[in-house]
């Protein structure tokens, strides 16, 4: 894409969600660290429904070490290796209780530091939590990057310096959630919904799906949802893409 087409790509994004937000669901920058972490090769969907209950009882580093892992491990065992991750979240826990205070730390450096915390974990934090301008190249972003020709890549960090170097200022916080929900709900992975994307035009996929396949048109979103999710299970290139 030239510098206009990725700004009016961005632009089109914008005006059709002005607002988009993480769909974990937390309520402080420690509650997103753990969701994040938990969500590797899962749903968000999956992760929501398994914090929901812990989070009410636990928002600080200090009560996940209360808690402790043989109960963590109990209300998060509907999520994928929820053994490793309860292992890891503890690990965390103490961790930012020994070294940081109990604070999540607002630098990528310290993140990545931390049990089950990698790269991508680090710029979804750095930038819900504390409003960077990271990307966090997830499989949705690596999808979308390399098929639209917005910023290609044979890896995750070669997307991610791709988007850091394109993306233009009035859009860059807010851009690696927009890159997400496209991907997760018109760019999909198997039958992209061309036919009702708004930046068609600006897309470089050579195989576009202009129009619905049969029976097609009442798929629900959720059903997509679970279908992103077991290719993300089955494959574990991409949200190993990721964290981690």
């Amino acid at each position: 894409m030239t510098r206009e087409q990725v700004f009016e790509f961005f632009r089109r994004l914008a005006e059709d969600n002005p607002a988009p937000e993480t769909e974990l669901e937390y309520g402080n920058p420690y509650q997103l660290l753990v969701a994040v972490t938990l969500s590797a090769q899962a749903t968000d969907v999956g992760v929501n429904k398994a914090t929901r209950a812990l989070f009410r009882q636990v928002s600080t580093p200090e009560q996940m070490l209360a808690l402790g892992e043989d109960e963590l491990k109990d209300r998060i065992k509907t999520i994928g290796l929820f053994n490793t991750k309860a292992r890891n979240v503890i690990a965390m826990a103490r961790r930012l209780v020994e070294e940081f205070g109990g604070a999540v730390p607002q630098s990528r450096e310290a993140l990545v530091t931390l049990p089950g915390v990698g790269r991508k974990t680090a710029n979804v934090v750095l930038n819900c939590a504390f409003g960077q301008e990271t990307f966090a190249v997830d499989t949705h972003i690596f999808r979308v990057g390399n098929r639209t020709g917005l910023a290609r890549g044979k890896t995750p960090e070669q997307v991610e310096a791709k988007l850091d170097k394109r993306v233009p200022a009035p859009f860059r916080l807010h851009a690696h959630h927009w890159l997400i929900l496209h991907g997760r709900y018109t760019c999909k992975a198997r039958t992209p919904e061309c036919w009702r994307c708004p930046v068609v035009e600006l897309c470089a996929y050579k195989a576009k799906v202009l129009a619905p396949p049969k029976g097609r048109k009442g798929f629900r979103a959720e059903g997509a949802e679970k279908r992103e999710g077991a290719e993300m299970s089955h494959s574990g290139r991409s949200r190993s893409l990721s964290p981690d």
